[in-house]
């Protein structure tokens, strides 16, 4: 007997320490109320110690990464694992949690660790357990990283293969996002446009930009091959994002319902078009990097 009587939608939220998981939720909660979508936030992080939003359901009240350190001796990555494994042997009381709030967008907010994402299997197995014909949660991952890693061309070819990695470990429908767009360039300028990351265009122009460097020059041959890795299986793009703009915050909104299949009611899209006082139509898909760019980062 399924526990869910209709299909239910939402978004996993994932990605590197301090890449802004906790803050882009929050932000994503405020957006959503103001558009009238009932939305369930859930804490997967057991290490999270602040959370700002309205959190439903929390797994610090199953286990916390501060009691497996304490009673088992393990050093906070260990304990984190071990949370995970927890959550996925006790997959009914997160179930039940979810089941109250049958009727929501669902809201994940994942811990920080990049193993959990790229090899380790427990998180992934929850999440695919959320999906099947017992509650019938479809969902998209949310990956975010820092937009000031475009600045460095070795960073952002380990993002790449991070985000790859990781959309091949999860298997699940993908929204890879550049997070706080609004001070991509403290550690520096980009070398191209933003579009150049967005779309992630002709790679060879960055280990053009490492031969430059004499320290990266004898890895030249690595880095062409790590990079014809990336563009043989083309599956990796960005949506730039500044959690604080109700537009960008809807450039990502828009791109995971097209991932999860979740459509507009018609009470919801006249709230949007009233909170954007604009007609949301074709034009505004064009709202991404041009404008952001112009904005944000240096001519």
């Amino acid at each position: 007997m399924p526990l869910f009587k209709k299909t239910a939608f939402g978004q996993v939220v994932i990605g590197p320490p301090g890449s802004g998981k906790t803050t882009y939720c929050h932000g994503l909660q405020q957006f959503l109320k103001a558009v009238k979508r009932e939305c369930c936030v859930v804490n997967l992080d057991p290490a999270n110690d602040f959370i700002p939003y309205e959190c439903d359901i929390d797994i610090n009240d199953l286990v916390t990464v501060e009691d497996v350190m304490k009673n088992l001796s393990l050093g906070p990555n260990g304990a984190l694992l071990y949370c995970m494994e927890y959550l996925e042997m006790n997959y009914d009381w997160l179930l039940q949690k979810l089941a109250q709030f049958s009727d929501r967008y669902f809201v994940f907010d994942c811990p920080g660790q990049v193993e959990l994402y790229t090899h380790h299997a427990s998180l992934r197995n929850v999440i695919a357990k959320l999906a099947n014909k017992d509650c019938d949660i479809r969902m998209t991952a949310v990956h975010l990283v820092d937009s000031h890693y475009c600045s460095d061309s070795s960073k952002f070819v380990s993002v790449l293969l991070t985000s790859l990695s990781t959309m091949l470990h999860m298997h699940m429908p993908h929204v890879n996002v550049l997070s706080k767009m609004d001070i991509a360039e403290q550690y520096g300028k980009f070398p191209f446009h933003l579009d150049y990351y967005t779309e992630v265009l002709d790679l060879e122009k960055l280990i053009e930009l490492d031969d430059k460097d004499p320290f990266t020059q004898k890895y030249h041959k690595l880095n062409e091959k790590l990079c014809s890795v990336i563009e043989d299986y083309s599956l990796v793009s960005f949506v730039p994002l500044h959690v604080e703009e109700k537009e960008s915050m809807l450039a990502v909104l828009k791109q995971v319902d097209k991932a999860n299949g979740y459509c507009y009611g018609d009470i919801e899209e006249r709230n949007i078009q009233k909170l954007l006082s604009v007609a949301v139509g074709a034009d505004f898909d064009y709202f991404r990097s041009a404008s952001i760019h112009e904005k944000y980062m240096s001519p």
